[in-house]
């Protein structure tokens, strides 16, 4: 068998399909667009959906690709076993109603088994099928392979819930007697079974059912086929790999992090060669990911990266790496894989910036979160537990990124163990939530034949014109064609249409549709595009309007206007956020409607008013220079070479536009835009937030609506100047200042006043100490005016040592109470805590406290007990 490098079995695999009219498709960012059910791409099918499902059909029926993915369900299992990995590519070939199992099962065998491209050796591979599926086992026999290398296996039925689905067929190859880790007669000892001698390398669904909301099932109205083909996996067969880490995929990763480590070399352990693998996988994830324009967070994604790389820190650590070194590793992931991810290395400065920051966090994470574990341990020592109770082990593990063995490990070290059972509550706990915080929407929709096969040819004239004759070719009502329609909601296709149709955060245009006599028949409310690609109308009709009949269609040109300006904005803000904050920025969404635009975008932390400042004037200055703005179409290629800025590279067919405002930005772009900056008039920003992990969103204003809202602000600075009773709105900031100054002088007057007074009341309330159960109390309600001084009270009473044990309490003007509790040295010394006194007496008022054995503080809603509360500190010392 020949030996491939993983380059060359990634190009083989493309070029084998291309050669079989296959369009090669370029890697789909990690980050999913427009599907919200996914919080990465987990599989190659995953791009393919809206063609499976058809809600849109393919230029070319055919496609294959090499799809980087990446699944977190099992990230525990990663470097304990030969093939788990967050970060996969999957290599595939889909049909979307066009070829079989009669075409796609003798090209597999082509491609494996030819000296042309795989040569393998065909006694090595075993094929599996469903057993009802009679035909595919005739037609892998007719390819070349042996009966007695097919295998029925019941579960070979690809099905996710609703949606297309279907039998399977996958294949696997025979390593050898040497690799198998069962006996002879093991009931798993088959292609197919639980062992380590047949490795699935090839999985092909032929999906030809729709699986319906109801659970029954129906033929599809065009089968599909989907195939995958795990990179990682074949290439150790190439490579003669005992797992898929023993591969020039990972192993440059694993050498590179061996010099790293105190003397730790691959292959010297089991325990090591744990932690070289988890560095290895979790470096090429984070760097693929980040990548892509995900960042480290506390929520989705941003939490996955965070927690990858928290894990592959601490097995640095188990290796003697100290310090960050993490992001050491991104220029060995780039070099591994620039063949065909060249973007890595381009990138690799941001990249590598993020890591090491964020290995820095957590390492300054990790000391605060081994003083908590010390401090837990010591607890339980003290009071005499066995175990760590299971929700401060999860804590320590969310928190402070402390993987449970790692609790497990210092707990025995102290003699204790760990309530694993509590720690997996709060782990499916978790899980619930982050599921239920999940889209509800379907993963993949049921096909609809109907739509899919509306070929009628269909014209977008609106780049030109905003008035069109069209003739009317398709009438859609509840999902059945049907040839005129007198009122309600329609779908509508014409053979010309001015209508934009939604795309690229561009709003789709509104209007009205008209007869011959110039009358409304019809009211445009929302236009998408049709799975074979032409505006489909969404419509409110008002009169009957019949099947191949021409009518007038007219955008509302107002509405129209508004939206191509704020359009044309969002590019001008695009450029200056990269000139601003650098060329790692890129978008990550927007929303153009006519009063306002929204545009999201990839960003470490919040954008500081300055560089906001700096951006907002950049787009002025541009709409000042009033730019000519031009629009090019050419093939993708060349727009490429101009320089035009790409945003979702998957969506662009041979033939691209590209818009190109002056010589500031170029990009490409199916929207409308202004003829010139000018027109723009004004450009304001109204906001800028966080929106998830490192996605910032700005939200802005141009023309009239920036004029509004700059008029708005002004009417508020002239009323507060009014209030202010300043002259000239020029000094009303110096006005506040010198009213803050004064409120600041009031302020420190009242708290002498009130540290005066709590001191008058603590020469009377710490005369009255009782003696109960041979310890001394001071128990009393005074009147101050919160927390701060009820601990100032506290100190005063430490210091003069006037008591054993402290417990005051105070009732503020808004109903809220405030108690605190002290332990003298010699009350500790005796046993007593003040944490625990607290959380006796605080329910008495309504709430709940806690603290540290010498000082504890509680906050309740109940004013009215706290004489019961005073009464139950004092029962509390008498029962000790």
């Amino acid at each position: 068998m020949k030996e491939l490098s993983s380059a060359e079995v990634r190009q083989m695999y493309l070029d084998f399909f291309k050669s079989k009219g296959h369009d090669v498709l370029k890697s789909a960012p990690l980050i999913p667009q427009d599907d919200p059910t996914l919080l990465w791409i987990n599989s190659g099918v995953a791009t393919m959906k809206k063609y499976f499902d058809g809600t849109v059909v393919p230029k070319n029926r055919r496609m294959t690709s090499s799809q980087k993915s990446i699944r977190t369900n099992d990230i525990e299992n990663v470097g304990h076993t030969a093939r788990h990995h967050t970060l996969f590519e999957m290599l595939g070939n889909f049909s979307v109603g066009d070829y079989f199992r009669n075409e796609v099962i003798p090209w597999a065998w082509e491609l494996l088994t030819s000296p042309e491209w795989f040569g393998m050796d065909p006694e090595k591979l075993y094929i599996t099928v469903y057993p009802k599926d009679k035909e595919s086992k005739k037609v892998w026999m007719k390819a070349g392979v042996a009966e007695d290398h097919i295998y029925q296996v019941e579960d070979n039925f690809w099905d996710i819930g609703e949606g297309p689905c279907g039998p399977d067929s996958e294949i696997f190859y025979d390593r050898g007697q040497e690799f198998n880790n069962v006996a002879e007669d093991d009931p798993e000892n088959y292609p197919g079974g639980e062992n380590e001698r047949y490795l699935e390398i090839w999985n092909i669904v032929f999906s030809e059912y729709n699986h319906k909301p109801d659970g029954t099932y129906e033929p599809l109205p065009h089968k599909n086929i989907d195939t995958g083909m795990g990179l990682e996996r074949v290439v150790s067969v190439f490579q003669h790999a005992k797992t898929n880490f023993e591969t020039d995929l990972f192993m440059p990763i694993i050498d590179e992090t061996a010099q790293m480590s105190a003397g730790k070399q691959y292959g010297d352990n089991a325990d090591s060669d744990v932690s070289f693998k988890v560095i290895a996988d979790h470096a090429r994830a984070i760097t693929f990911a980040i990548g892509d324009g995900a960042l480290p967070s506390n929520e989705g994604r941003g939490y996955v990266i965070r927690r990858l790389i928290r894990r592959a820190e601490l097995h640095g650590q188990k290796l003697g790496i100290d310090g960050a070194f993490l992001y050491k590793l991104v220029p060995i992931v780039g070099d591994i894989m620039k063949s065909a991810y060249p973007e890595v290395l381009e990138q690799a400065e941001f990249i590598q910036k993020v890591i090491k920051m964020e290995e820095e966090r957590f390492n300054n994470t990790l000391k605060d979160g081994m003083q908590l574990l010390d401090q837990v341990i010591a607890d339980a020592k003290e009071n005499k537990q066995d175990k760590i109770d299971g929700k401060t082990a999860f804590k320590l593990y969310d928190t402070y990124g402390f993987p449970l063995e790692l609790t497990v490990e210092y707990a025995n070290d102290a003699g204790l163990g760990v309530n694993e059972d509590e720690f997996q509550s709060e782990m499916d706990a978790q899980k619930e939530r982050a599921r239920n915080a999940r889209s509800n929407e379907k993963s993949m929709g049921v096909q609809n034949g109907l739509l899919t096969d509306i070929k009628t040819p269909s014209e977008y004239v609106g780049y030109e014109k905003l008035d069109a004759q069209g003739v009317l070719k398709d009438i859609i009502v509840d999902n059945q064609l049907v040839d005129e329609v007198a009122n309600g909601e329609a779908k509508m296709i014409f053979s010309v249409t001015p209508f934009y149709a939604e795309m690229g955060g561009q709003v789709a245009d509104q209007g009205v549709i008209k007869d011959e006599n110039e009358e409304v028949v019809a009211e445009v409310e929302d236009v998408q595009h049709a799975p074979n690609g032409q505006n489909m109308h969404t419509v409110k009709v008002l009169k009957k309007m019949t099947k191949e009949h021409e009518y007038e269609l007219v955008v509302n040109k107002q509405f129209h206007d508004k939206v191509r300006k704020n359009h044309t904005a969002t590019h001008l803000l695009d450029q200056a956020l990269r000139d601003v904050l650098g060329e790692h920025t890129h978008q990550a969404g927007s929303l153009v409607e006519p009063t306002y635009l929204r545009f999201d975008f990839t960003n470490l932390g919040s954008v500081t008013a300055e560089d906001l400042d700096k951006v907002e004037r950049i787009v002025n200055e541009k709409i000042w220079d009033a730019l000519p703005v031009e629009t090019v179409e050419t093939d993708i290629e060349s727009a490429k070479k101009m320089g035009a800025i790409a945003l979702f590279s998957e969506k662009y067919g041979d033939v691209v536009r590209v818009v190109k405002i002056g010589d500031y930005s170029m990009e490409f772009c199916g929207g409308n835009h202004a003829d010139n900056t000018s027109e723009l008039g004004l450009f304001k920003i109204v906001s800028e937030s966080g929106v998830g992990a490192g996605v910032r969103r700005i939200e802005a204003v141009t023309s009239k609506e920036a004029y509004e809202f700059l008029q708005q602000r002004n009417n508020i600075l002239n009323e507060s100047a009014a209030k202010l009773k300043v002259a000239q709105v020029k000094n009303v900031p110096s006005k506040i200042d010198q009213t803050l100054a004064q409120i600041k002088e009031l302020e420190q007057q009242k708290q002498a006043l009130e540290d005066k007074f709590a001191s008058q009341q603590a020469a009377d309330v710490f005369k009255n100490v009782q003696t109960i159960n041979g310890k001394t109390l001071i128990a009393s309600q005074v009147n101050v005016s919160g927390m701060n001084q009820l601990r100032q009270l506290a100190d005063q009473w430490k210091a003069k040592g006037l008591s054993d044990v402290l417990v005051l309490g105070t009732a503020t003007e808004d109903g809220k109470v405030n108690l605190i509790a002290a332990m003298s040295d010699a009350a500790m010394k005796a046993g007593l805590k003040a944490g625990d006194l607290i959380k006796e007496i605080a329910p008495l008022v309504g709430g709940g406290g806690g603290g540290r054995p010498n000082l504890a503080q509680a906050g309740g809603k109940k004013p009215a007990g706290m004489q019961d509360a005073l009464k139950a500190a004092a029962e509390w010392l008498e029962n000790k």
